[in-house]
């Protein structure tokens, strides 16, 4: 039996008032690579206390029904943000309230606004502004681009509120970012590699923190932060708050969020039976050197608007962009050799429609977060299949349609299968009289085309990885609820 201490919520007064004391008894089943939906095992209190939160929850249909600071309600009624995501109204009362969260989410889903507004929340009501030069709460983001528009969102949305936040992240100097630091900070919004750095050189400390956000961990996990996301995570103090996010819950990050998270709730809001529901996925056959006279045609295509292109190595997204200039196309690459400047000049083309087509590796595509792109087309099949669900996640954002089209080459027939094996569906593959053989694609009828470059090439991709997926098989099913419910507390759980 765990019972909640409800000394540090903001709202306990709230609470108090609602009658909501709340008993769990926990029980853990979780074994396969899925959120948690075990259900509680419960008393009549707790059910009684359970079935409140879960009813408010549900009637949270609009964000001025929220019991959100009146400033963050006012900005977002400026930015006629009326109606919250699932994501967000199942996450954002509860977050408010001071629980642990565990949240399944690709990205636009609007994952930010459901951790950025419970912390501006717990700014406007618990603390005077810039009392300390150190944090309040850390929010850990996998790329530099994810982390400049995670800033951004917290300026819209606290821009009637008096708080300071700084981006701490590499590629640029960090002079600047240090001074930052010294005038004092409430939020701190940073990539785990610059931020280690920093603590590491005694510019930065974690003493302050009451929240911690951790975005994408599984991201994280594949850009190989882990070390240091264990480290940051030592220097953190045990009584906290911590809000994690990932569009996967593979075995590392499920051990990681079990040793983070102190009863969370859990949010599920992308089953993967379906990455995106309004996604329309094909697969073509195709020999590597048929690969960009496809791509050209395609993207000349009627009905084919802003397109990112995905290649596996940094390299062959800059040889892509200069074949499809030569082409009449106007394309821009994107990767992690790319400067913090020539990036944010890149992205800011493809916002503005200066050009059509941007060329992304991975790494550097986890921080687009641009809406009106129709297409993605994985020029390259990626190197693990949780890769796909994020890559074909840049297009049918906000509810919109949009298309993804995986060229595979012949001699890739398990890639593909393990990324269908993890979202749960048979991609449709558009020349199906091309069959998938070790060396030469062959055509029904048994005619041969020609293999081009990829003949007899090895697939590369990670073995362990796509292993796993064949295992782990898919999930859907509801929003789930974890076994306990509480409030920001003081706690002691290891982290």
């Amino acid at each position: 039996m765990v019972r909640i201490n409800p000394a540090r919520c903001q709202n306990s007064r709230r609470l108090n008032a609602q009658g909501l004391s709340i008993n769990t008894l926990c029980s853990d089943k979780r074994g396969d690579d899925r959120c948690p939906n075990d259900g509680p095992m419960i008393d009549d209190p707790t059910a009684a206390g359970i079935q409140k939160i879960k009813q408010s929850t549900k009637s949270m249909s609009t964000f001025e029904s929220m019991d959100l600071f009146a400033p963050i309600k006012r900005a977002l009624a400026e930015e006629k943000y009326e109606t919250p995501t699932p994501i967000q109204a199942q996450t954002i009362p509860a977050a408010i309230e001071g629980q642990d969260i565990l949240g399944c989410a690709q990205t636009g889903t609007g994952k930010t606004a459901a951790f950025a507004l419970p912390i501006l929340d717990f700014l406007g009501h618990e603390k005077p502004p810039l009392s300390s030069k150190h944090a309040t709460a850390l929010v850990l983001a996998p790329t530099r681009e994810l982390a400049i528009q995670i800033g951004e969102s917290f300026k819209v949305y606290g821009k009637h509120m008096r708080f300071r936040s700084a981006l701490v992240y590499g590629g640029v100097g960090q002079a600047q970012q240090v001074k930052a630091m010294r005038t004092g900070v409430d939020v701190l919004i940073a990539t785990p590699g610059r931020l280690l750095d920093l603590m590491q050189q005694g510019h930065i400390s974690l003493a302050n923190v009451e929240i911690l956000v951790l975005d994408e961990a599984d991201r994280m996990l594949d850009m190989g932060f882990m070390p240091a996301l264990k480290k940051i995570i030592a220097e953190l103090p045990k009584e906290r708050q911590s809000l994690f996010f990932s569009a996967t819950l593979p075995p590392k990050i499920r051990e990681l969020s079990q040793e983070l998270l102190f009863n969370p709730i859990s949010v599920n809001v992308t089953p993967k039976t379906t990455s995106v529901q309004q996604i329309q996925q094909s697969v073509r056959i195709v020999p590597r050197g048929d690969k960009v006279a496809l791509l050209s045609k395609t993207l000349k295509s009627q009905g084919v608007d802003q397109t990112i292109v995905f290649t596996r190595t940094k390299h062959g997204a800059n040889a892509l962009t200069r074949k499809l200039e030569k082409e009449g196309i106007a394309a821009v690459a994107i990767h992690g050799n790319k400067t913090q400047n020539a990036r944010q000049k890149a992205l800011d083309a493809f916002r503005r429609k200066k050009v059509t087509v941007l060329v992304a590796t991975d790494v550097a595509a986890r921080g687009i977060d641009i809406d009106g792109v129709s297409h993605v087309i994985n020029f390259d099949m990626p190197n693990e299949p949780e890769s796909y669900v994020h890559r074909i996640g840049r297009t049918g954002r906000a509810g919109a349609e949009g298309v993804a089209i995986s060229y595979c080459m012949p001699d890739e027939r398990e890639i593909l299968h393990a990324v269908e094996s993890l979202i749960g569906q048979k991609l449709t593959i558009e020349n199906p009289e091309v069959k998938f053989v070790s060396g030469k694609p062959v055509a029904t009828g048994g005619q041969t085309q020609s293999r081009g470059r990829s003949g007899n090439r090895r697939n590369n991709f990670k073995s362990s990885g796509f292993k796993k997926a064949k295992k782990a098989g898919h999930t859907g099913g509801p929003t789930a609820y974890a076994k306990d419910s509480g409030k920001r507390r003081h706690r002691s759980a290891s982290a």
